[in-house]
């Protein structure tokens, strides 16, 4: 856990020597008040005693009171800034440490899981930062401070003391032993509780298209359930805490108050008030020591958790990066060029080879289709194009160098990507598709109305309430699927890339919508090398080279006519949807 208080910086430590200082007079001050507290005691009780000291000792009681105030404000500022800054810092850190991660590594974390990373796991660092700098310095030092003080006071007051300390410590182990495991569960079952929530928001339509409801509130009830009696455990525990504190603080006062009253009737006269002043003053300083034990414990309930937090955001800081950089930046004469030189993929925790002995070139202005069986590896493939997984064996070449030589960010400015699930940000429609950066400065609105007209979306946007400043939510949840595809190709043409690549971006999409798309986008990324992984036959006709692909092997490459001469596995594919004049006449 320490290794994340590392995010202070220069100005950090210098607040925390202020909340420091600030701490050190507060516990000066209300140390300070039981002297004088003991001046008035002994002056009282001291016949001929003017009243004016007793009043200047009562004022500088009162100075004392306010001072300790404006320094409890102060520290408190300083410390909310600093425990602030810092979950900044490490919500920043696991956020471009996620950005940074393969594929791979993040299916390692469920998006929830990470969620309650960045959220619950997180705040629990800023609650120990921002309560435990106060508690942890303020604590022993009042402590050790007002022992010191009551030092040869009272034997017998600091026997009681010592014991009630030792009683209230025993309970402490006892309580940290029993709630400290349930920690880890809590956080566990929190991850279980916001996947459950997203899976119901995510799949809204399925679980009522299917009268799910009751099955879907009956499993959150159950995670919920769960997570509340495990917090009902640990709150139950902790709430002995302060009965049990305030009971040993209640027995010392009345235990050194009963000693006391002992001490004071068997001494002397002239010793009375001197033993009724350590009394009175041991009896304070004994509240200041319980209460630094007190504060201790709480920093010691809350440090647990915290470490618990600690180790899951540390868990995503420490997760390795399998897609390095290159130095590569980008600059090559040729353009558009894509070589895939015997490749064979397999994921890293896989067994099975996805793909096996690819080898293709494409070059510049051509468009390559890619089709085969569900699960034959199409995704796959087009995936090791802009580096989102690297390959096992063989090398991918862009522009006659390895992908793994290039810098990312370089290598993805060359490449206009559609995902196969077409994803719209909660911004508006121009917003959505010139997001990104591409390296070629910013994408003007009239590249943006241009994109979506060669996209087939203008009619449908223009017809929005606010045109192309119109809202898209979250999600894209409030356009339909076949407009969510065609903004997504928007966004891809928007960038003027080298490589296109669709995944499967055209399915949502009619046969008439489909094919003017296709036949304005041929015309628009003529200089453009295209990707185009599709199911239908119809979408690839055209294509200058169909990669057909059957359990990971290139079965058959060439052009339409071509394939249905050379592969059955194409053959069975187009006669399955074309008819046999169609394909004649296609």
């Amino acid at each position: 856990m320490w290794r994340l208080f590392k995010n202070f910086n220069k100005k950090d430590c210098v607040f925390i020597t202020i909340a420091v200082i600030g701490i050190c007079t507060q516990v000066w001050l209300e140390l300070k008040m039981p002297d004088y507290m003991s001046s008035i005691t002994r002056l009282v009780q001291t016949e001929g005693s003017e009243m004016g000291e007793i009043i200047k000792n009562g004022v500088y009681m009162l100075m004392c009171a306010g001072g300790s105030l404006i320094s409890a404000i102060i520290v408190g500022y300083f410390a909310s800034h600093i425990s602030a800054t810092l979950s900044m810092r490490i919500r920043k850190q696991v956020f471009d440490k996620v950005g940074q991660l393969g594929m791979h590594e993040v299916k390692m974390f469920s998006t929830s899981s990470l969620i309650t990373r960045t959220t619950n796991d997180i705040t629990q660092i800023q609650m120990l930062v921002g309560m435990g700098m106060q508690m942890l310095i303020k604590a022993p030092i009042t402590a050790v401070w007002a022992v010191t003080k009551i030092l040869n006071k009272g034997f017998e007051w600091s026997v009681l003391t010592g014991g009630m300390i030792v009683i209230l410590g025993i309970f402490i182990l006892i309580l940290m032993k029993l709630v400290i495991p349930k920690f880890k569960v809590i956080q566990r079952l929190t991850d279980r509780l916001n996947g459950i929530t997203r899976e119901n928001l995510n799949g809204i339509r399925v679980v009522r298209a299917f009268n799910a409801e009751q099955y879907q509130e009956d499993k959150f009830t159950g995670a919920n359930d769960e997570l509340t009696n495990t917090q009902l455990f640990t709150q139950r525990a902790m709430a002995f805490m302060s009965p049990i504190m305030y009971m040993v603080m209640y027995f010392l006062t009345l235990g050194i108050y009963f000693i006391g009253a002992y001490l004071i009737k068997e001494a002397l006269m002239v010793d009375k008030l001197t033993i009724f002043s350590n009394m009175v003053v041991f009896s304070a300083y004994a509240m200041q020591v319980i209460m630094s034990f007190i504060m201790l414990a709480a920093i010691f309930i809350i440090l647990p958790r915290a470490q618990v937090s600690a180790n899951r955001i540390l868990e995503v800081l420490d997760a390795p990066i399998t897609i390095q950089d290159g130095d590569f930046d980008g600059n090559t004469e040729e353009k558009g060029c894509v070589e895939f030189r015997n490749v064979s993929f397999k994921y890293p925790d896989g067994e099975d080879y996805l793909l096996k002995n690819i080898s293709f070139k494409a070059k510049k202005g051509e468009t390559i289709a890619i089709i085969g069986a569900t699960g034959s590896g199409k995704s796959s493939l087009i995936n090791l194009i802009p580096r989102f997984y690297d390959v096992t064996s063989g090398d991918v070449l862009v522009d006659g160098i390895n992908v793994k030589e290039y810098k990312q960010e370089a290598l993805r400015n060359k490449i206009g990507y559609v995902s196969q699930k077409a994803v719209m940000f909660d911004n508006s429609v121009a917003q959505n598709v010139a997001y990104g950066e591409n390296g070629k400065g910013e994408i003007t609105e009239q590249k943006i109305k241009e994109a979506i007209a060669v996209a087939q979306g203008k009619d449908f946007v223009e017809a929005m309430e606010e045109g192309y400043n119109s809202r898209i939510a979250q999600g894209g949840t409030n356009v339909s699927g076949g407009q969510k595809q065609r903004l997504s190709i928007a966004r891809a043409i928007a960038r003027d890339p080298e490589i296109y690549i669709f995944d499967d971006s055209f399915s949502a999409l009619d046969y008439k919508t489909d094919a003017t798309l296709r036949k304005e986008l041929k015309k628009y990324t003529k200089e453009a090398t295209s990707f185009i992984v599709a199911q239908r036959i119809g979408t690839i006709l055209n294509a200058d080279q169909i990669l057909v692909l059957e359990d990971g092997e290139c079965v058959g490459i060439g052009t339409h006519k071509e394939l249905l001469k050379t592969c059955e596995v194409y053959k069975e594919i187009a006669h399955s949807q074309l008819s046999q004049e169609e394909l004649e006449n296609a």
